[in-house]
């Protein structure tokens, strides 16, 4: 059976559909970027007059990135490493002459001068005049690719491991930059335009990971710092003239600290949103609170803040009940009486938020209308599934079987165990475009079993958390039980036939599930899995293990390598699914 092109499905949208959405401050303009389909791997530049109702292509491609001001009237953008700067009320565009090819540019707030990075890791500044200058750098030859080198307003390793995608940020009045500076540990720095700089001062040997920047309009700088060992941190705000910082939070767990995306952030009001967690009075929930006071009701699990629409209101994507689903929820967020409340507005999607306008996927909504629908040119997905879904044994796991489109009731099927990406991924949700790949194994005869295990997060931080210390015993006897569970509602699934299936983190699973349960699972297929978790990113394995110097027996036993090579383990590095449903069916014949 040959796997359809899924090409069009990379970085959580299809090619043709609208992403990388910003809308601007006053909620005049929509910028995006959009393919012409999913062949065209090469997204064009667009905007959207809100009033209007007209949609005006900026740029033809290919763009990678792009940076908008704070009202959406001025956009940056490279293109082969040259800078162009585009007027998005007009559409002009015009060339911007640099010293250097450019990555990562962005006008400040004002649209005035546009900030970007250099291939040799430094900050530059091209200004309105011409003018193209240095602001942040060292010697060449002192980059990251030289062991010990420098990097300017680049994200460092740890803080990709928290979500954290940019290293430096625009001040509300675009007179400074905030830069991080990354040689070894991560520090950071308040760069004026005219040469001026002052250093931001914490503790960072007891806090060395900077998890998250904010730097807002009424606002001061808030930075997220966390403990080595992720189980203590704190929110500080920074004063912009002399670099102090002031707790405003402390965050703090026995497993590890859980930040928010979208949080930290100043609300209107001048209060500060945090993420937190409520574990007590029967709760077990992800919150948000503002200067301590809970704001999201304890039924919602909160994945990130979206943005804050006119009245303070919070627009978030969280989890109501069901972890297999996620919606965006509009979250009152004004003091009063009433409790915390919540409404949904839909399935979750890309969204984006700025003045009174929200963006949810296509739909471009002002208050409670619907004013424009961008177009799409992305294709239909090739499957359109339908797993079932359950929750299975006493801990309620989330699993789901996914059954060949010709199954007949009482046939006996092998069985596909799926691990996915591995810890912390979610495998059993509704979302179609998740499972494309798992339908074309139920098409070649397996009944696809997918489990979320404790360590996945949507359904409590307690059931996220239960891992710590113990990662691989916990998710694969979560995921071996939920399997012997989900027979008495599917007797057609044969357990003397199973066989595995992950790829990174995933393809360690499936490699322990065959190596160490052999009895249970007769084979696998583990695609670039980590076999050392010492390879494992430092932020990411002291996360779940501890360090390593402290708990060396831990890391030997959660290593894959010593059990490979194995007979009945395909460790494949792009081997194709052709080969991987070959070695499969040979030994579960």
């Amino acid at each position: 059976m040959d796997f359809p092109d899924l090409a069009g499905r990379t970085g959580g949208f299809r090619h043709g559909a609208p992403h990388d959405v910003v809308v601007g401050g006053d909620g005049a303009r929509v910028v995006f970027r959009r393919s012409a389909g999913r062949f065209d791997a090469a997204a064009s530049l667009w905007v959207l007059d809100v009033a209007g109702g007209v949609e005006q292509q900026v740029a033809p491609g290919p763009v990678e990135r792009f940076g908008a001001d704070r009202d959406a009237t001025v956009a940056a953008y490279a293109i082969d490493g040259r800078l162009f700067r585009a007027d998005l009320r007009t559409g002009d565009v015009e060339a911007v002459a640099t010293a250097e090819p450019v990555i990562d540019p962005c006008p400040d707030p004002a649209g005035v001068s546009i900030g970007y990075v250099t291939p040799g890791d430094c900050l530059r500044i091209a200004g309105p005049d011409g003018t193209d200058e240095l602001l942040a750098g060292e010697p060449a030859g002192s980059s990251w690719r030289d062991p010990g080198g420098v990097r300017w307003g680049v994200t460092d390793p740890a803080g990709r491991e928290f979500g954290r995608r940019r290293g430096w940020w625009w001040s509300p009045d675009g007179a400074q930059v905030l830069a991080t500076r990354t040689a070894g540990s991560v520090s950071l720095h308040l760069l004026d335009l005219d040469g001026g700089w002052v250093d931001v001062h914490w503790d960072r040997e007891t806090y060395p990971y900077l998890v998250d920047v904010q730097w807002a309009d009424g606002g001061t700088p808030l930075i997220t710092v966390l403990r080595r060992l992720q189980q203590h941190g704190l929110v500080l705000s920074v004063d912009p003239r002399t670099g102090e910082t002031q707790v405003h939070a402390e965050l703090a767990d026995a497993r590890w600290v859980e930040p928010i995306p979208g949080t930290p952030r100043h609300l209107p009001d001048g209060r500060v949103l945090v993420g937190g967690e409520l574990a007590h009075d029967g709760f077990d929930a992800r919150c948000l609170f503002a200067d301590g006071s809970l704001l999201t009701p304890p039924t919602l699990y909160i994945r990130r803040v979206i943005g804050v629409v006119p009245r303070a209101d919070l627009i978030v994507e969280a989890t109501e009940g069901d972890p297999s689903t996620r919606d965006i929820f509009r979250v009152r967020a004004s003091l009063g009486g009433g409790g915390a409340t919540a409404t949904r507005l839909g399935p979750a999607r890309p969204a984006a938020v700025g003045g009174d306008v929200l963006v949810i996927g296509d739909e471009v909504r002002r208050g409670d209308e619907v004013v424009h629908q961008l177009r799409s040119y992305a294709e239909p997905l090739p499957y359109f599934p339908q797993p079932i879904l359950a929750r299975v044994t006493d801990r309620r796991l989330p699993a789901a079987v996914l059954y060949p489109p010709d199954h007949v009731d009482g046939t006996r099927l092998p069985v596909l165990l799926t691990f996915g990406d591995g810890p912390g991924r979610q495998q059993v949700t509704r979302d179609a475009a998740g499972w494309q790949e798992r339908a074309w194994w139920a098409g070649c005869g397996f009944a696809v079993v997918s489990v979320d295990p404790r360590g996945t997060p949507g359904v409590a931080p307690s059931f996220e958390k239960a891992v710590h210390r113990r990662l691989a015993d916990v998710v694969l006897g979560d995921v071996l039980d939920a399997l012997q569970d989900l027979t008495g509602k599917h007797p057609d699934l044969d357990l003397a036939r199973v066989a595995a299936h992950g790829t990174g983190l995933g393809g360690w699973l499936a490699g322990l599930a065959v190596t160490r349960r052999a009895e249970e699972v007769r084979c696998g297929v583990a695609r670039d899995p980590i076999t050392d978790w010492h390879d494992v990113p430092v932020a990411f394995a002291e996360r779940y293990l501890g360090r390593a110097s402290d708990a060396p027996e831990m890391y030997a036993h959660h290593a894959l390598a010593p059990d490979l090579p194995h007979p009945a383990l395909l460790v494949s590095a792009g081997a194709g699914l052709d080969a991987e449903l070959t070695f499969i069916r040979e030994l579960l014949a």
